[in-house]
Formats: structure tokens, sequence, C-alpha cells
């Protein structure tokens, strides 16, 4: 029976240990061109954790249409390509090539590999399926669906596999990971190399890029930001959360976070340039522009119908802000808060001025992160109100934004790094 399996097929497979018990899921598939053919080497494997580890192609003893079988023992490390590797899906997907096979010449992109075990048991790319670039392929990318013929091709007939082309589409890696939070799709994007992560920003969304953004280190925000055009990088701040798109502004030059600010529609960078003169350690500079704030004669129904909105994040559908008019930061004067936990329990015609809970104190715009860190943790909440000194309601600060800025700073690099006590790399025998 033929040893042969395409890459996109196997990727999401589960790996199992020679027991049954489940390692991990395929990510993608590590090659290199050294030597006389290609060679796959590894599996990047998602381990429990969303630790992406890498898995040797000498441990697999079998791939079949449903797992991917191991044995040996896997090194826990987090995975880091070498400059000699390329990722399959993430690189070699949609890469353009010139085929030469069948007395036939054409440029295409390649859609598929297929790896297959030689004599010698390693394991060599043989095959690449590929769909010809035609005069179609401006509509294609209008509608999103592929046109052109497709050709199953051996590998040596196909120049420029191994080489990164000026521009690369990136749709369908997007593909493959689309079951992957927006967490763990940032996770993906921080380690492709930079000519990679700019052009899956580019095809990405704004709204997903904004969500993507917020989960990336500073140094990945700033270098994709700076790789859009302006007015594309503008839109993409609007649609983030004011309090990261704030951080992210913060970071960069002056002069291009004014030019930014400039392109932005004045009502959302009014809450942005708001932000940026507070001090980043201050509740000020930790809250968010935009709480569910509504007026006490609200009911309980309205207010349900607006915490159960899909974009809004959990920290704060937790929780309405009950304020005079303006219902807008900077608000009317602040009331208090409906936790919605007590909007659950209401009869839902009844209006929410009458269940405030007025316990909670809101905290000052200039309040120390440390203040806002016990309030938090002394009242079990998960999201606080800020206020200016006459009483308004300014916004709110999170718990995520608080373990954010109290977490090392490079947390979001070293959060997969697994380390045992003295230094050494953890295993699992598998």
């Amino acid at each position: 029976m033929s040893s042969r399996v395409f890459v996109a097929r196997i990727a999401g497979l589960t790996v199992l240990d020679p027991l049954g018990d489940r390692v991990g899921r395929v990510r993608d598939v590590v090659v290199t061109f050294a030597g006389n053919w290609p060679r796959a080497i590894g599996l990047v494997t998602e381990v429990p954790g969303k630790r992406r580890v890498f898995v040797p192609m000498t441990r697999v003893t079998s791939i079949d249409a449903g797992a991917v079988i191991t044995t040996g023992l896997v090194n826990m490390r987090r995975f880091e390509q070498r400059a000699s590797e390329t990722l399959v899906l993430a690189e070699l997907f949609d890469r353009q090539v010139e085929v030469r096979a069948d007395g036939e010449e054409f440029t295409g992109v390649v859609e598929d590999v297929a790896i297959e075990q030689n004599a010698r048991r390693d394991w060599v790319l043989v095959k690449v399926f590929v769909r010809e670039i035609g005069a179609s392929s401006a509509m294609s990318r209008l509608t999103r669906r592929r046109s052109g013929r497709t050709m199953l091709v051996d590998t040596r007939d196909v120049t420029g596999l191994h080489q990164q082309a000026a521009a690369q589409s990136a749709e369908r890696l997007l593909e493959t990971y689309d079951d992957l939070r927006v967490a763990d799709l940032a996770e993906v994007i921080h380690d492709l190399n930079p000519k990679r992560r700019a052009e899956v920003a580019a095809a990405l969304d704004d709204n997903k890029l904004a969500d993507v953004l917020e989960e990336l280190p500073g140094d990945d925000q700033v270098e994709i930001l700076a790789g859009l055009d302006t007015e594309r990088a503008a839109d993409v701040l609007e649609a983030m959360e004011p309090d990261d798109a704030a951080d992210l502004l913060s970071d960069l030059p002056s002069e291009q976070a004014e030019q930014l600010l400039q392109l932005m529609e004045p009502d959302e960078a009014a809450p942005l340039r708001r932000l940026l003169t507070y001090d980043e350690n201050t509740a000020g500079g930790l809250m968010t522009t935009e709480p569910v704030i509504l007026g006490p004669e609200a009911t309980i129904a309205e207010a349900l119908a607006v915490v159960r909105r899909e974009e809004l994040a959990p920290a704060l559908a937790s929780a309405v802000f009950v304020c005079r008019p303006p219902l807008e930061t900077p608000t009317g004067r602040f009331i208090g808060v409906v936790h919605t936990q007590r909007l659950l329990r209401e009869p839902p015609h009844t209006a929410i001025g009458q269940i405030v809970d007025k316990t909670i104190e809101p905290v000052a715009d200039s309040a120390p992160l440390g203040e806002v860190t016990r309030m938090l943790a002394t009242y079990n909440l998960v999201s606080l109100p800020v206020v200016d000194e006459p009483g308004r309601l300014l916004g709110a600060v999170t718990v995520d934004d608080v373990l954010d800025h109290i977490l090392p700073e490079d947390w979001r690099e070293a959060r997969h790094d697994v380390r045992s006590g003295d230094g050494a790399t953890t295993g699992k025998a598998v």
C-alpha cells in the first residue's frame, strides 16, 4: 500500500502514541530543500496548552486518514523554525511557481504537496498540486473562488518551490487555521517571518486583523501596522478596542500616531486622544472607553439584548454601567452597576434603575495600577468603573487589561515555553 499522503489532508489530524492516547494535533509539516530531493523532516504539533512542538518524522510510524501514530520521546520545547526549514502550510501553500510538465509550461500556485516514504524510509516531497494562474485570477480574487485548471505534477517539474516569491497569497494558510481562536492565530502569525506576517495581515479583514493585533506583542503590532497603507491602518485602529489602539499608538513615533489619528473618524479618534493623555499605569491608562452604558429607565430586556452582542468581550458583558445622559463617555453622572447575573434573575420589563448596585465604588482616572488591582481582587470583580472628579463615567478597567500590565512584558512570547524547574526541557514519552 502506498505511503503517499497530501499535507492538506493531514493538517488537523490527531497525533497518537502507540497506546492510542492523544498527543496533539498536526498544525504544519517542516521540510528542507538541502540535498538532492526536498524532505519532510518533522511535524509541527499542537499539544495541550496550545504549545506547538516539533515531532521528527523519524518518530512517525504511520499516517492514515484518521490519525498520525508516533513513537519515542517528543521534546516539549516550543518549536522554533530554523533558517534552513520551510513550513508547508504557512509558506509553501499559495507560493507562485513555474511548471514544465507534459510538454507544457505555465505559471501556477501551490495548493498542496504530497509526501511519501522512499526505500530509505525518508519522507520526501514527490508531487505538487498546482493551479494555473490565468486571466481570470483577478475575478477569482474578487469572488474568493479559485479558477484555472489544476494539475498534479512531479516535484522535479516545478521551479521556484523553495524560493520566496515577491508577493504571495495567504488564503490557503488562513483556511487551514480557520478553527483557531484569535489568540492562537496570533501565536501562529507571531512565528512567521516578517514577509509572511505582512501577507497574512493583508489577507485578513479589518475586524479580524484588529482582533489579532490585540493579541500580539508590541513589536509585531508596530511592524504589521507599518506595513499597511495609512488609510487601512487607521481603519484597523478604529476596529480595535480603544485601550489597545491607544497602547499601539503610544508605541509609534508621535508624527505617525498623529497622522493616523487625523485619518480616523473624529468620534473614533477623540477617545484615543483622551486615553493617550494618561499614564499607562493608571486607571485612565488602563480603561476602555466603550463599556456597556445605559440609562436608568432602560429595561432588563434591553440590557440583556446589549450584553448578548457577539462582538462584546466577556469581561465587558459582565456588567452594565448605569449613568445619566449623555450615555457616551464622558457620560452624565455615574449612578451604579448592574451585574449581568442579576439581570437574569429579574422580570424583563423591570427598569435597571431599580436594581442598581451602588456598593461598588468607582475609581478615579488617576488611581494607580495597584489600587485598581486591589479593588478588583477584593470584591471579586471583572470590571471596574472609572470616573472623573465631577463623577462622570469615563470608562471601565477590565481584569484582562490589568493582567496584561502586571505580567512580564514578554509574557506573550514566553507563554508557551515549558521548562522544568532546573531549566531542562521537559518531554513526553509517546
